[in-house]
């Protein structure tokens, strides 16, 4: 039993921050939790400690100096480390356009880490992209959405494409939409150039994400609002927001949380392999990658490539920028880099500290640093202080 200051247990509006908290696991399950005094002696107590699910990252490319993009199973499971050391206990693992050729290569590679357990699913971000909007994508491997490709990659995935994201207004992209849906992948709309009215299309054909609202998307404007107005208004998509401090302003952050409810934000990293690495060179896919004071960019331009920050940092951003009371802040915090994602993906056992769900959780100290994570049941770092149930007893 593990017995903390605060515990938020998830969904918003349900009382879910207990202060104090507990929570009973056997196995790499979740037996119970509660608010107050534990029923027992804990046999971990942490009265300073905040306790919260642990983060569910739906779009993450990489972290630690290695990348998913590589094709790598070694590469791809050193980053999935990094990250589960940072909190997220369930990542999706994103890729980037690539030749078809390669692209399946990764797909083969990821899948099976999927079936291992390391990552929670694959994500295809490209290659069915706008030229106009491809960001850090390799603009000559653009391709509009091809029945036959589609296929391949769903065989090859083998059921662990977790999620796709094209812009529907390509030839053929509503299409990609409902084959990629009856498939059970979720359809994301991003780096597109789609008017409100596409936009809107593609939710009814079944859309149902929001590909870091707002970056690379056709701008907001009071005659065409575009894509992200019409994202942020359906209350059947999720909306990514990259709330690294970077990618969206804060005042903009709060203003997507306040028109969607937290229920529908999802925090993500958009991570790349720099992300707890040195400033330097890297690359994405196949383009290379400045970084410098933290911030990725496409060598020699502008033109932001993922980013640097871990999950915590999305939590803690999440917490400092919606200048709410603290136990407020916290739930919504839990809720978007957490509930959010793991409901957005169709992950059942993950995202909230509930009976039934799976032990995962993450353990923060006052100023909302990580001290310990739980991953299945299991300590990947010993929480600061533990008690043994005789000590505690007496």
């Amino acid at each position: 039993m593990i017995a903390a200051g605060t515990v938020v247990v998830g969904s918003v509006g349900c009382g879910v921050a207990h202060s104090p908290g507990w929570i009973e696991t056997t196995g790499d399950r979740i037996v119970d939790c509660g608010a107050g005094v534990a029923p027992r002696a804990p046999d971990v107590d942490l009265p300073d400690a905040v306790v919260v699910p642990g983060f569910v990252d739906m779009h993450c490319h990489g972290g630690g100096g290695h990348a998913y993009t590589d094709a790598d199973p070694e590469s791809a499971a050193a980053a999935a480390r990094f990250h589960l050391a940072q909190g997220t206990t369930s990542t999706v693992a994103s890729l980037v356009t690539a030749t078809p050729a390669d692209l399946l290569r990764s797909v083969c590679v990821l899948a099976d880490l999927v079936a291992d357990g390391v990552v929670a699913g694959i994500h295809l971000e490209g290659p069915w992209l706008s030229h106009s909007r491809c960001g850090a994508h390799a603009v000559e491997q653009l391709r509009d959405p091809d029945p036959t490709e589609i296929d391949a990659l769903l065989r090859a995935g083998r059921g662990t494409i977790a999620m796709a994201t094209l812009a529907p207004e390509l030839p053929g992209g509503l299409d990609a939409i409902r084959r990629l849906v009856d498939a059970g992948v979720v359809a994301a709309v991003g780096h597109t150039d789609a008017t409100y009215a596409q936009a809107r299309e593609a939710v009814q054909a079944g859309a149902s994400v929001a590909t870091h609202l707002f970056n690379a998307m056709r701008p907001l404007h009071h005659r065409e609002p575009g894509a992200a107005l019409a994202l942020l208004e359906c209350p059947e998509v999720t909306v990514e927001v990259v709330a690294d401090g970077v990618h969206i302003h804060p005042a903009l952050q709060r203003h997507v949380l306040a028109s969607a409810g937290a229920r529908r934000v999802a925090g993500v990293t958009d991570a790349m392999a720099a992300a707890g690495a040195p400033d330097g060179s890297y690359t994405l896919g196949t383009l290379a990658v400045t970084v410098e004071d933290g911030v990725a960019k496409l060598a020699g331009t502008d033109t932001i490539a993922g980013s640097t920050a871990t999950m915590d940092r999305i939590f803690r951003n999440m917490v400092a920028t919606s200048e709410l009371p603290r136990e407020l802040a916290l739930s919504v915090a839990a809720e978007t880099t957490a509930t959010a994602p793991a409901r957005a993906l169709g992950l059942t056992d993950v995202g909230a500290l509930r009976p039934g769900l799976r032990a995962d959780l993450v353990v923060l100290d006052s100023d909302l640093t990580i001290t310990s994570v739980m991953s299945r049941g299991r300590w990947l770092r010993e929480p600061v202080q533990r008690v043994s149930s005789a000590i505690a007893s007496t």
